[in-house]
């Protein structure tokens, strides 16, 4: 079983503050950021869950589930509405990898993160720091947090690149 203690210190949640979580496997890590939200008025929990093994959750006020048929659905969220998105093992198995990052971009607040987890590939890593990049995302870092998984964080800057 994984520990997710240094990963949830990468999220500082506050009242109202809210997390997308795009993955494939929503699993202990849904129930650890679930658990790091609570006691905070109004903070919620959004999963957009593509194809793959999901643990069972029930949805309330905190949680919030959206079951995505097929990795070429866009996973639905309003613009400016997350503090972060959390994007596991989906974003390069995305038949469309642009139309996702474009998606992120317009529902994170300004100044949001966006924290990218999959399987362990440098060649990869550096492919998705590129995409970040040309995505006007700011200072993609490398971050070792999770056994077997590559953890990538970035930053979107209010008034660079694409605007608001």
């Amino acid at each position: 079983m994984q520990d997710y203690k240094q990963f949830l210190e990468l999220i500082q949640p506050q009242p109202g503050f809210k997390i997308l979580d795009v993955t494939a496997h929503a699993d202990g890590l849904t129930q650890a950021l679930l658990n790091h939200l609570s006691g905070f008025d109004d903070a919620r929990l959004d999963v957009a869950m593509y194809p793959g093994e999901h643990q069972k959750f029930e949805a309330s006020e905190t949680l919030v589930l959206q079951t995505l048929p097929h990795y070429k659905a866009p996973f639905r969220a309003l613009p400016r509405n997350n503090d972060i998105v959390i994007i596991r093992d989906v974003l390069l198995q995305h038949e469309m990898t642009e139309r996702i990052l474009k998606s992120i971009y317009t529902t994170l607040a300004n100044a949001g993160n966006i924290i990218i987890v999959m399987e362990k590939a440098s060649a990869e890593v550096a492919y998705v720091k590129d995409l970040l990049d040309r995505f006007e995302f700011r200072a993609p870092n490398e971050i070792d947090l999770l056994d077997g998984y590559a953890v990538i964080t970035a930053k979107k800057m209010h008034m660079w690149g694409n605007g608001l």
